[in-house]
Order: C-alpha cells, then sequence, then structure tokens
C-alpha cells in the first residue's frame, strides 16, 4: 500500500468513527424482538419446511412431471436437519432451564 491510500483509509476511517459517534444510539426493532417469536418463527420455519418436503414427496410419488427425484432428496434432507437442529436447540434449553432450577437461591 502506498502512503496516500494508507492516509486516505485513515481519514475514512476518522471520518466514519466522528459520525457514529454524533449519532444516537437507536434500538432496531430487529433488536428488540423477544426471545419467544424468535422461537416461533423459528419453529414455524422448520414446519413450513416439513410441509414442502411432504408436498414435494406426494407429488413424486402421485408422478407429477415438474418433481425429480433428486429435489425431492434434496427437500427431505434439508427438512431432517433443520428438524435435528430445532431438536438440538430444544434439548439445550431444556438442560438450561434444568440447571437453572437446580441452583440454590
Amino acid at each position: 500500500m502506498s502512503d496516500i491510500n494508507v492516509n486516505q483509509l485513515l481519514a475514512q476511517i476518522r471520518t466514519m468513527s466522528i459520525e457514529a459517534a454524533s449519532k444516537p444510539q437507536q434500538t432496531s426493532q430487529a433488536e428488540q424482538t423477544d426471545f419467544a417469536s424468535l422461537l416461533k418463527e423459528s419453529i414455524d420455519a422448520v414446519n413450513s419446511t416439513q410441509k414442502t418436503a411432504g408436498k414435494m414427496v406426494n407429488a413424486f410419488e402421485t408422478g407429477s412431471s415438474d418433481v425429480s427425484l433428486a429435489e425431492v432428496m434434496v427437500a427431505t434432507q434439508k427438512a431432517g436437519i433443520s428438524f435435528q437442529a430445532m431438536l438440538q436447540v430444544r434439548n439445550k434449553l431444556v438442560d438450561a432451564y434444568q440447571e437453572v432450577m437446580n441452583m440454590p437461591m
């Protein structure tokens, strides 16, 4: 890097830091999302993935020409993996709950 590029980069960093310091800190709506709604959204996404995979399996079994075996297999694997991930999250939540309940008061 040449000296000109380094100086320009330093000037940009200083400008950005001044702008960041002068702006008031606002929390966006996404940051205020509570845990329950986040969990519900993720469960709904897993449910949607499983329903889509089920529909694709049914379409393939009935001989629909617009669904290939590869698409069905990929959708089924995605549904299985998302369900396993959700199951692991549930297990971790149950473990955390049991640990909190076992804490002495």
